[in-house]
């Protein structure tokens, strides 16, 4: 299905639970969060259901995120349900790697088809700061996991952090040298909790490819990446990875958006940086068939904006991305 702006609406992206198994600064406060309600949250029937909904709107693609998915419980059910809905044939899934090396290969079962990794250092001081009490090595095994199983394009996503990761860009765009790894470079979001901690800190892609290119040698455009969307990938002559540049900030992508997310609370949501949200979970537990859940869906679709306004910040949004769906 097409929006108001002529963009085919095909991707989901599902948040499963608010709750993770890290504290990342720029993620979320110290103290971490007040978890949602469980009987708020969508159960995994109610979330195969959507769906199902969604694939009469057009949705073919869909993406579990968190919190951290990997810590909700039922994930591998939910994997194999969403794998027998015929019209889905893309399905992928987002996680900071912790629990990634101990389920990799039931996940590869379950039908889980590729992994996305989010990973800001390779250091495992830093890496514990940054996530506040996270290890690296279990991370590191997560990572050899998903290219042992297959779950590719393996992605690791890299938000660059001015005076924290800086002087590790290009010791991560390395890792595509060796390795079929995929290193996605992020910029510095002004998103919930990140919104005031972020100023000072951001880094445009544009510096950052300037900074890698200067002691690696020239990129060359790559085209052919598997669920490519916003990233756009270079390559190194030669390598096996790839280089992409998500430039949310400085130069964004809403031409070309494709997605919707839907919160773990059964909200809709037709863009990440605009608060507007449109209430699923009432009708589906109200009793709705997905010909009415489709409904809602056209509803979002319609709904979303031309292009996000990130530029003044986060606004009066209260939650933070934990909460959303990253």
């Amino acid at each position: 299905m097409h929006d108001r702006y002529q963009r085919q609406i095909n991707y989901l992206r599902i948040s499963v639970t608010d709750r993770c198994n890290l504290r990342c600064v720029y993620c979320m406060p110290a103290e971490g969060i007040k978890h949602i309600p469980h009987s708020e949250i969508l159960t995994m029937e109610e979330i195969v259901t959507v769906v199902k909904a969604g694939v009469l709107v057009g949705i073919k693609k869909v993406r579990l995120t968190g919190g951290e998915p990997l810590v909700r419980g039922g994930i591998l059910d939910l994997l194999r349900n969403l794998r027998d809905i015929p019209e889905i044939d893309d399905i992928a899934l987002t996680t900071n790697g912790i629990l990634l090396g101990e389920m990799a290969s039931d996940l590869k079962a379950a039908g889980l088809k590729r992994v996305n990794i989010s990973l800001d250092t390779l250091k495992p001081a830093k890496f514990h700061r940054i996530t506040r009490y996270g290890n690296l090595n279990l991370v590191r095994s997560g990572i050899a996991a998903a290219l042992q199983n297959e779950l590719g394009p393996v992605k690791i996503n890299t938000v660059a952090i001015r005076g924290f990761n800086d002087d590790e860009l290009v010791d991560l765009a390395r890792l595509t040298l060796d390795k079929p790894l995929h290193v996605r470079f992020i910029e510095l979001m002004p998103i919930g909790t990140s919104d005031a901690w972020s100023k000072g800190r951001f880094i445009s892609n544009q510096e950052v490819r300037e900074l890698i290119t200067r002691t690696l040698g020239n990129l060359e455009e790559e085209k052919n990446i598997l669920g490519s969307g916003p990233a756009r990938y270079s390559r190194f002559p030669g390598a096996p990875g790839t280089i992409g540049f998500i430039s949310a900030v400085s130069n964004h992508f809403c031409a070309a958006c494709n997605r919707l997310r839907l919160t773990a609370t059964g909200q809709l949501r037709p863009c990440l940086f605009s608060g507007r949200e449109i209430d699923l979970k009432q009708a589906l537990r109200a009793g709705a068939g997905t010909g009415e859940l489709a409904g809602i869906f056209k509803e979002a679709i319609y709904a979303k904006p031309d292009c996000h306004d990130l530029a003044v910040g986060w606004q009066k949004d209260d939650r933070i991305m934990s909460q959303i769906g990253g």
